[in-house]
């Protein structure tokens, strides 16, 4: 029944949600793993202050990480010039913008997740690899990656998750652009603005919590199956 009702233009809006999110994920899982490997299993001057870089995301007001994106990669940004003067590509009011916000968001759960997992593995296994002859990048491949698989699946799922929910910093960075930027949470906000929208708002509101919900619940079994006692949340 719900789906039944859903329009095209609503169609539209979870697709593009949807390729927002996964795009983001996807984008940002090297990063974000190369940052859970180094606060896992370094020490370094200045740990402290990257690890809180890394989840400033988490506690700042989203507007803030919105407006920071802007300065940053709008068209007279540091980044942003250099990219469209070089390569004639600009972010403002794009989905690919949408995409950097999700991602950004997305990144400190990501880190956390796979950090955990990263410090869940036992380094005796990969000491004793390394004496029957097993170089640093066979090591790596054939031990620590594949014991960090589960963490890696649940810091992608906590980051679709929080991606298909992001509002603050998106609308902030790359505005509402009906088809190229207005993703669920700000089809929802727009609807709400609207007299006589109370059906589409709640038919978009039940899709992104169905996802969300969907994706809260994955992570948590992927951590029982891991069989630690905590949790990626």
């Amino acid at each position: 029944m719900l789906l039944s009702s859903i329009s095209a233009e609503e169609w539209a809006i979870i697709g593009l949600s949807l390729r927002v999110s996964l795009t983001a994920v996807f984008s940002m899982l090297p990063i974000a793993f190369a940052l859970a490997w180094l606060l896992a299993r370094y020490r370094f001057p200045g740990k402290l202050m990257l690890d809180a870089l890394v989840h400033l995301p988490l506690v700042v007001p989203p507007v803030v990480t919105g407006w920071l994106l802007l300065l940053l990669f709008g068209r007279q940004g540091v980044f942003g010039y250099w990219l469209e003067s070089w390569f004639g590509i600009s972010l403002l009011f794009r989905w690919t913008g949408a995409t950097l916000a999700a991602a950004i968001m997305a990144m400190p759960l990501m880190v956390r997740a796979i950090r955990l997992s990263i410090e869940t593995i036992d380094r005796r296994l990969e000491a004793v690899a390394q004496t029957l002859g097993a170089g640093r990048i066979r090591v790596f491949c054939t031990i620590s990656l594949p014991l960090a698989v589960p963490g890696i699946l649940a810091g992608m799922i906590l980051g679709f998750a929080r991606s298909i929910g992001e509002f603050g910093a998106t609308i902030t960075f790359v505005s509402d652009i009906p088809g190229e930027t207005r993703t669920l949470p700000i089809a929802i906000y727009s609807a709400l603005q609207l007299p006589d929208s109370e059906n589409a708002v709640l038919r978009l509101a039940l899709i992104s919590i169905a996802l969300s919900l969907g994706a809260l619940m994955a992570s948590e079994w992927l951590a029982r199956r891991m069989g630690r006692g905590d949790h990626v949340l």
